[in-house]
């Protein structure tokens, strides 16, 4: 059967459990928030030697982990086998016929991770009749703002909008990573307070004015003045804004303006672009045409290898390279 994530935890909580879980999806982090619930609350700590078997999909077969999900548990509720990577893992068919007649006391949790299981085949057909399919919902990146917001009232705090910004532009999909930010600001606050773009300026190191999405604005506008503040800022501070990070957001960038520009309606912008800022692209396409945006891509393309030593660039800093870059993308 299909669940959600809070169906399937309280489930467990209530001491339910189904032979087998298939836990898949694009979005990693619901996985293993799934996936540390069973193996941390599943099985007592004193008896995880014994009741828990955790295999990885590259490095064991189908038919161990079955003799795995066979064993008898020692004092815990279920023996549980957790097979994380299990897109590795092959001869699923095992699992089906396994799935006739299950273990009582054994419980095997696939971590199916990065893709989708094929709900053609016979596996998929057995876990939906015997078992649980979990699958991930995906976050898109015009939604991550809006992720934010409900994960950190979730834990009794808020967040305005400015802040969510600024974060999901600079952390980008990776919720993962998003929670490990948000865990930085937590004891800081008091139940109810929020958290704001200067807190996390602060405790994040993100700069609220100087960051690589004020300098897409400011690119979009062809404004050198701000241009130059930022960049100079980047340059006084490498280790906050490394140019092997700044180029790939430039690059998306300057790909969605390029989009922006050949949709037909521009009423589907926002879809099409993955974001709610669609206004910022409308600005940047009415001062850029193609053309000068395919040689954008290209000003990237040479400062993205003159930064690697591919191309020598004597001893020109990073600092150096994106001023040029800019001034070369701008006029």
């Amino acid at each position: 059967m299909a669940v959600t994530e809070k169906q399937l935890i309280d489930d467990l909580t209530a001491g339910k459990f189904m032979p087998v879980y298939l836990l898949t999806g694009e979005e990693n982090y619901y996985i293993d928030t799934v996936s540390d619930h069973f193996e941390n609350k599943v099985i007592d700590p004193a008896m995880r030697d014994f009741d828990l078997s955790v295999v990885y999909g590259r490095e064991t077969t189908m038919a161990d982990v079955i003799s795995d999900a066979q064993r008898y548990p020692m004092m815990s509720p279920v023996h549980l086998v957790l097979v994380k990577e299990a897109q590795d893992l092959g001869q699923w068919d095992l699992l089906a016929t396994y799935l006739e007649h299950p273990s009582e006391k054994g419980v095997i949790v696939f971590c199916y991770r990065h893709k989708k299981f094929d709900k053609r085949t016979v596996a998929y057909k057995a876990i939906a009749a015997k078992g649980c399919f979990y699958e991930t919902p995906k976050v898109w990146e015009n939604q991550v703002p809006r992720w934010i917001k409900d994960e950190v009232s979730a834990k009794g705090f808020n967040i305005n909008d400015k802040a969510a910004y600024l974060i999901s532009e600079s952390v980008g999909a990776d919720l993962g990573k998003i929670v490990n930010e948000l865990k930085k600001l937590y004891p800081l606050l008091q139940p109810g307070e929020a958290i704001t773009e200067d807190l996390v300026e602060k405790q994040i190191g993100i700069s609220k004015d100087y960051n690589v999405f004020e300098l897409q604005k400011a690119i979009g506008r062809r404004d050198p003045v701000m241009c130059n503040r930022i960049i100079n800022y980047f340059a006084a501070n490498p280790k906050k804004n490394p140019i092997q990070l700044v180029l790939p957001i430039l690059y998306g960038y300057f790909l969605k303006v390029m989009i922006y520009h050949q949709l037909e309606d521009k009423s589907d912008a926002a879809k099409a672009l993955s974001t709610s800022h669609v206004q910022d692209y409308a600005v940047a396409a009415s001062n850029y045409k193609l053309g000068k945006l395919a040689s954008c891509i290209g000003y990237l393309h040479e400062t993205d290898l003159r930064s690697k030593g591919v191309r020598n660039s004597g001893n020109v800093t990073d600092g150096e390279l994106l001023k040029e870059l800019i001034f070369k993308v701008i006029h």
